[in-house]
């Protein structure tokens, strides 16, 4: 069982046109190469805060709206911003050699843009839902949401955004906030023409633009570090995953991509919903025993035939934890989870606490045993800790379809895979047959493109030597808006190729929460060998 069955001369959209470009990938391109404008620059001055909260005043140089790909098909979504400090607190910052943060904000598969952004963490998800409906960053979470946080600049710590493009421009990184098309984009006609893959397609595109570029963009294009948040995040670990993969080469060339290589150094992924043809059995694994918010249970004998999908699939998988755990079954995932991220992260919160407060909690919360120094719990009261599940069942691939499109969020996946004037359509054959019928097929167009939005195809079914080597993946504990098997899989697969990969669970945390957003900013410098001047 497989996984699934990246001055002078004419302009566009801000970007110069001229007749050569340097790739780094295939050499020289012939005609009408995009070409960054060193000088298409306005310079802001503003104060920011670093993650520990202390106020800097940082001026620096924006580059917004550049065009990054010569046939756009909606230029207010493929489009980047570029900014580039110059001057911290008074002091002059060299960021020519800097690591390129290349931050998305993508938010439940919907279009985002950073055309009207005024300067760095401006960039907007979301973008417009059918009928006037609200974004992604707005609208609560369904039964099928894929999360409501909008990507890079609307991660969670403590309660508060944390806007990492502002983190990486204090810190002296060149940060690149890239658009992209989403899946509520349509044309006059009703066609949809941001379904999958032209999420991932715009993104790649916008890094080979960097990497076309190098010399004349700002900043180190060999140490591009990606980051997202729930579908940014799953964005975010496929463009690592899949770089310079040949299958997404016809979807590029029809855009007009540089002809230059795609490939990240570094991927950050926060909560990513992903692996998404696997994602209901997965959620029945984990949450399946859990009641809904009304106080409901969910039908249990989908929630069974879903979590026997998952037990296959994990076997097929052949994934061996990290720590040297061993080989990861769908028996022995909850010992897992616990033993490697659950009881470590409970660990770590309690210890952080006064000894007041930790009294206080651990009396509220007497499933956990605490010896002073370590956590243990078992793996049913922590669900029952958990409390309500946030989907129904199935969680993502519905049996039957929104009648009302005015809930952007409702059936977000199934849009995701729509296709021309079709808004929802099933991509897993256990709930099209529910709904269709036992002798129901998929539409022959969807493997493949399960296998364009899935790094899990690039990391376990067809390992991919142009991968990103460096992984940085975080989830909360009592994130109920996909399985915590997923982000755990994603970093077992990437460890068990070799690569370097920082992996936890924020105790308590709920979707889209970044607690340790100063320790990624300095992960960055140090993974990137990177030291300011």
């Amino acid at each position: 069982m497989g996984i699934g069955a990246t001055a002078g001369v004419a302009a566009i959209g801000g970007v110069a046109l001229t007749a050569q470009a340097e790739s780094t990938k295939g050499g020289p391109t012939e005609s009408n190469a995009l070409v960054f404008d060193q000088e298409a620059f306005t310079t802001l001055t503003t104060t920011v805060a670093d993650a520990a909260g202390d106020e800097h005043e940082v001026t620096y140089r924006f580059y917004r709206a550049i065009t990054y790909v010569t046939k756009p098909v909606d230029e207010k979504y493929q489009s980047l911003n570029i900014s580039v400090p110059v001057k911290i607190d008074g002091k002059s910052v060299d960021a020519s050699g800097a690591p390129i943060l290349f931050a998305n904000s993508v938010g439940g598969y919907m279009p985002s843009s950073v055309a009207e952004a005024t300067g760095v963490g401006g960039g907007m998800g979301g973008g417009p839902a059918p009928d006037d409906a609200p974004s992604a960053s707005a609208a609560p979470s369904t039964s099928s949401g894929s999360g409501t946080e909008s990507g890079s600049s609307a991660q969670l710590a403590g309660g508060k955004m944390v806007n990492l493009p502002q983190l990486g421009l204090v810190a002296g990184y060149v940060v690149v906030e890239p658009g992209a098309r989403g899946r509520t984009l349509k044309n006059s006609a009703g066609e949809y023409y941001g379904t999958a893959p032209a999420a991932i397609v715009d993104l790649k595109a916008a890094v080979r633009y960097l990497r076309a570029n190098k010399g004349r963009v700002p900043g180190n294009v060999e140490r591009i570090f990606s980051t997202g948040t729930s579908a940014g995040g799953a964005l975010s670990a496929l463009l690592g995953a899949s770089g310079d993969s040949p299958l997404y080469e016809k979807y590029l060339e029809d855009i007009g991509a540089a002809d230059a290589s795609d490939a990240i150094f570094a991927t950050g992924a926060w909560c990513p919903i992903t692996d998404l043809e696997h994602a209901d059995g997965a959620y029945e694994w984990n949450w399946g025993t859990n009641r809904l918010s009304t106080g409901e249970q969910v039908d249990q004998t989908v929630s069974k035939g879903l979590k026997s999908q998952f037990v296959e699939y994990q076997a097929a998988l052949k994934l061996r934890g990290l720590g040297g755990f061993g080989p990861l079954t769908a028996r022995n995932y909850d010992d897992y989870l616990l033993r490697t991220y659950l009881q470590p992260s409970a660990t770590t919160y309690l210890s952080g606490l006064s000894e007041t407060e930790r009294t206080t909690y651990l009396a509220k919360n007497t499933f956990i045993t605490w010896n002073g120094k370590n956590a243990a719990f078992t793996w049913e009261r922590f669900l029952t800790h958990v409390g309500a599940r946030k989907k129904d069942a199935p969680a993502f691939d519905l049996f039957t379809f929104p009648t009302d499109s005015s809930d952007a969020m409702s059936g977000d996946i199934n849009n995701e895979f729509g296709e021309g004037t079709e808004q929802y359509r099933h991509f897993t054959l256990y709930s099209l047959r529910k709904d269709k019928g036992a002798t129901a097929r998929l539409a022959g167009d969807i493997p493949e493109k399960l296998r364009l939005m899935n790094p899990m195809f690039h990391l376990v079914d067809k390992p991919n030597p142009g991968r990103s080597r460096h992984w940085w993946i975080r989830l909360g504990s009592s994130d109920s808006d996909t399985s915590l098997t997923v982000s755990a899989n994603l970093a077992a697969a990437a460890g068990q190729l070799g690569d370097d990969v920082s992996h936890l669970y924020y105790w308590d945390a709920g979707h889209g929460a970044n607690e340790d957003a100063g320790d990624f900013i300095d992960w960055i410098a140090e993974t990137a060998g990177y030291k300011t001047s």
